[in-house]
This record gives structure tokens, C-alpha cells and sequence, in this order.
């Protein structure tokens, strides 16, 4: 099968990356995601997120379009409601605790791909009880090696070392009260081997175990806003009747081909 992309929806599947992949959504609620880069129009969608699936309503080249990830299913599912057509993939390998029965692994690894990772020990990092972990990557023969300090309660990064020497720090800087919601404000500080440096901020929401609001150098903002916690209707991640299955993306929603120049690889 042909794989369906959409660049529109990158950021999406970035600031619910713990939400459209963890499979362990325990509180369930719709919200607008908003995009905010400078220069240039906000960037909206509508999402729903329920315990097994994740839907976003947007428009892409002008075009509505819908997408749903669903966990329990494995598969990702691309509507165009205008034409009443639909693209899907499946996962290939389904996930070891749906194979099994067992508890999915704890390993922050286990969703990375040629890449494996060990447990050396617990540490308290930026006043945070973390657990040290060593991240080993394959790639082209070489294993290239970074750690990682995993907050016991939040599961995030605090502390990261990465083999270009880059070095990352996430603080807590107390609680704030952002978009309706009660949440953590976390400052990360990136570092380069060359000195540079490069600050960021995100909110983020014990309840709904995401950060809802993340500001970066720039002026660039991604955030969740009129967030409504409840139960969502499980019509909201079906395929609806009369929708026909189609190999591709029809071609007014596909981004243009690149120019290459002479000589240059495609």
C-alpha cells in the first residue's frame, strides 16, 4: 500500500505524541489545536481523543479532511469527506501487550525504530526522582549512544546527553493557570556542543497526562484550546457508511513536487 502523507498535520501528531501513541488514555475530551507561526495565518483543527482512538477535523490545501489513528485497531485513516473517499495503513507488528495480554513495556524505547535502550539506575535530577537511561541507536553499522533522565511521575525527558554532544535541561517552574486548565509550566534549555543555545516552554496538564501549550524561540506556539473533558462518541472514529477505500490521496491534496536542479539528487 501507498503511504499517505500529510505535513499539514505534523504538529498534531507532535503535541499529542503521548496521546496518539501511549495507548494508555485515561481521560477523554475533544479540543481546537492551534498553531501560531509568525508571519502567517494560525493553523486550526478540531480533536477528539478517546481511550482507544484520536480523530482531527482540518483543512489541508483548502481541502476538509479527516484524520483517526486507532490504537486498539492499529490502523491511521485518512477522509476526504468531499470526495467520500478514505486511505488506510495498518501497523505491521501489533504491540507486544495486545499480542500478549501483558502490560505494555515500560521501556521509553519501545517505539523507536533500530534502537534499544537499558535502565542503569535511578538518580534525582533538577529536584526530580528519575530514572538514568542509555539509549543505543543502529545506524548504518555504527551505535551511536545517548542518556536520558526519565521523570519517575511525568514521564519526561529532565536531562538528556545526545552523542553530538548536545545537551538538554527541563526544570519545573511551578503552576499556572493556562487555557482554562490547572498545569505545570516546564523550561527547557537545549545546548549545543558549539555553545548555542536554545530556550523553550510548555504547560503541561496532570490530568490529561499532555502538555497543552508549548512556546519556542521565534514566536512559535502550538497549543490545545476549548478543551471539553467527556466521553466521545465512538461514531466519531468509524469510517462512515458510503465511503469508498482508495489506494492514494486524490491529487489536489498532495503537496507539489520539489524542482530538482541538474545533477542533484531527487
Amino acid at each position: 500500500m501507498k503511504r499517505f502523507g500529510c505535513r499539514a498535520m505534523a504538529f498534531f501528531s507532535l503535541i499529542l505524541a503521548n496521546v496518539t501513541l501511549a495507548y494508555d488514555v485515561k481521560v477523554e475530551f475533544s479540543a481546537d489545536a492551534v498553531q501560531t507561526v509568525p508571519s502567517r495565518p494560525e493553523y486550526h483543527a478540531r480533536m477528539y481523543v478517546s481511550k482507544d482512538a484520536v480523530r482531527t477535523e482540518s483543512l489541508l490545501n483548502k481541502i476538509a479532511v479527516i484524520e483517526i489513528v486507532d490504537s486498539k485497531n492499529q490502523t491511521r485513516t485518512m477522509l476526504v469527506p468531499k470526495e467520500k473517499v478514505y486511505v488506510q495503513q495498518k501497523r505491521d507488528k501489533p504491540m507486544a501487550a495486545k499480542a500478549t495480554g501483558k502490560p505494555a513495556s515500560k521501556k521509553p524505547c519501545k517505539d523507536l525504530p533500530e534502537t534499544t535502550c537499558k535502565m542503569l539506575g535511578k538518580e534525582k535530577v533538577n529536584d526530580r526522582q528519575t530514572e538514568k537511561w542509555e539509549f543505543i541507536v543502529k545506524r548504518n553499522g555504527q551505535d551511536f549512544r545517548s542518556l536520558h533522565w526519565i521523570d519517575v511521575e511525568r514521564r519526561m525527558p529532565v536531562r538528556e546527553f545526545y552523542p553530538d554532544g548536545t545537551v538538554t535541561e527541563l526544570v519545573l517552574n511551578g503552576t499556572e493557570q493556562m487555557n482554562g486548565r490547572k498545569t505545570e509550566k516546564w523550561v527547557m534549555q537545549m545546548t549545543r556542543s558549539d555553545g548555542q543555545q536554545m530556550m523553550s516552554t510548555q504547560w503541561y496538564d496532570p490530568e490529561l497526562k499532555i502538555s497543552i501549550r508549548e512556546e519556542m524561540q521565534g514566536g512559535f506556539v502550538r497549543e490545545l484550546r476549548d478543551i471539553k473533558i467527556g466521553k466521545q462518541d465512538e461514531s466519531l472514529f468509524k469510517v462512515p457508511t458510503g465511503y469508498k477505500k482508495v489506494e492514494q490521496l486524490p491529487g489536489y491534496l498532495m503537496p507539489p513536487q520539489q524542482a530538482v536542479r541538474p545533477g542533484a539528487l531527487p
